[in-house]
């Protein structure tokens, strides 16, 4: 998959929450997690982290919005309901993005939405865990990214082979030389 991703936290207050977006974005082949003004402290929390993620995907702490850095042309996308927010069904997510999502109980702060430069929202009738949010999002990345076949037309797994990644049709061709 082309690109890289990485996904924050504004301002979160629990500490379950934090190892649940930090494991989800292990999983999900995140390139880095971050926490803007964190409410909890991320480093007792490491102790119980089973997925070792802290240990695999950086980690960077940011004391407010305007300490964050982000990679050079990365996009910080916000998901956030608001009127004006894309539905993540219909969102192109950009090839190097960073993800931040706001607090429990709270939204992501004027300051940091006027950083953003697109503002995302998950479909549904009222907000999630922020956990399942941010893990929402992920899947919906993946998905959009190209990297599983279309779905096919009829009920069903695809019908069709992806074609193969060139480096490995150049490892196959290698060892069919040996």
């Amino acid at each position: 998959m082309r690109g890289y991703f990485g996904i924050g936290v504004q301002g979160i207050s629990k500490e379950q929450n934090v190892g649940t977006i930090a494991r989800t974005a292990h999983s999900f082949g995140a390139n880095f997690f971050f926490t803007i003004d964190p409410q909890v402290d991320v480093d007792l929390l490491k102790v119980s982290d089973t997925s070792d993620a802290f240990d695999h995907v950086p980690y960077y702490e940011y004391k407010s919005v305007d300490a964050m850095e982000l990679p050079d042309k990365c996009s910080l996308v916000g998901v956030e309901l608001m009127a004006d927010s894309i539905d993540l069904p219909s969102f192109r997510h950009p090839t190097r993005a960073a993800y931040v999502l706001g607090p429990e109980m709270g939204s992501l702060s004027p300051e940091l939405v006027e950083q953003c430069d697109h503002i995302i929202k998950i479909p549904m009738k009222f907000c999630v865990n922020v956990g399942v949010a941010g893990a929402l999002v992920m899947y919906d990345r993946l998905l959009s990214m190209g990297r599983f076949a279309n779905r096919p037309v009829k009920a069903g797994g695809p019908t069709e082979a992806l074609p193969e990644h060139p480096l490995v049709h150049r490892r196959r061709q290698r060892r069919k030389k040996t």
